[in-house]
């Protein structure tokens, strides 16, 4: 039970603790109201007999009682649906952004263990690729890396170098959005073409967007193949879910999560002195 369904139902208990006794109260306030004023009226003599005739409720009474008792019941009754429907709201939030968590949260880990290509210690390292697929509200990238986030496992011969990558894909059971794909390719030394693990990260994604900081400037493309030779500082990654409807997945805010690459290639180079070269 979430902290505000305890409050409401704490709220529920005081209030009709409150009730009961404010019933009584009244009724109590009452029927002593009555019997001073029979007492007055009766005298001394027949203070036995009015004590008699008031010892229970009137009609008025338990009318007046009934009415305190119903206004608040229906006050209670509008504090427990509104935690009903709060507990239903977080519920579908949670249920919501949970998956999306648990997707940045796989790709936060796959960047921070990023390999620059050809790097002198894994030369098993390939080229790190980022590349738009389509652009405008539906934009998708598809981007490539290597990572050390291959899982060890005595029963396999794969080490913990592995290629990843993601992507956008139709999917064939939702019509507003697309499925994230992650797809890991263990076998980094295979000479040709090899079948990658696809697992589905995430559902209902309306666009997906990789840039590449060098530094200076955000980059909508990157590719160490083609001239940058290194990896960029910084990836920022930008997604957007698709809502119910169109209206709806266009004024949503886009989730972003900026991750740096901490690992950069360096080249060693000899060091020459000019400081005593006649010597």
């Amino acid at each position: 039970m979430t902290t505000s369904q305890t409050s409401a139902v704490q709220s529920i208990a005081r209030t009709s603790r409150l009730t009961f006794f404010t019933t009584f109260y009244v009724a109590s306030v009452s029927r002593n109201t009555q019997y001073a004023i029979r007492n007055t009226q009766y005298g001394p003599r027949n203070t036995q007999h009015a004590t008699r005739t008031a010892s229970a409720f009137t009609l008025l009474e338990i009318m007046l009682a009934l009415a305190i008792s119903g206004v608040v019941l229906a006050a209670i009754g509008g504090v427990f649906f509104s935690a009903l429907h709060l507990r239903d709201r977080t519920a579908a939030m949670l249920d919501q952004t949970a998956p999306l968590y648990q997707a940045l949260a796989i790709m936060r880990r796959d960047f921070h263990g990023a390999l620059p290509p050809g790097a002198a210690a894994i030369p098993t390292a390939g080229d790190f690729k980022s590349d738009p697929q389509g652009g405008g509200t539906s934009a998708s990238y598809r981007l490539q890396l290597y990572t050390t986030t291959g899982i060890l496992n005595e029963n396999d011969s794969w080490g913990d170098v592995q290629q990843v990558i993601y992507e956008l894909r139709d999917s064939s059971d939702r019509q507003n959005g697309k499925d994230l794909f992650r797809s890991v390719s263990r076998n980094v030394l295979a000479a040709g073409v090899q079948e990658a693990t696809e697992v589905p990260l995430l559902s209902n994604v309306r666009s997906l967007e990789f840039s590449c900081y060098d530094g200076t400037d955000w980059r909508d493309s990157w590719n160490t193949s083609l001239g940058n030779t290194n990896l960029p500082v910084a990836v920022r990654i930008r997604l957007r879910l698709a809502g119910e409807n169109t209206s709806n997945s266009q004024t949503q805010e886009p989730y972003e999560l900026v991750v740096p690459l901490l690992a950069q290639s360096r080249t060693n180079q000899p060091q020459t002195s000019t400081s005593g070269a006649g010597q």
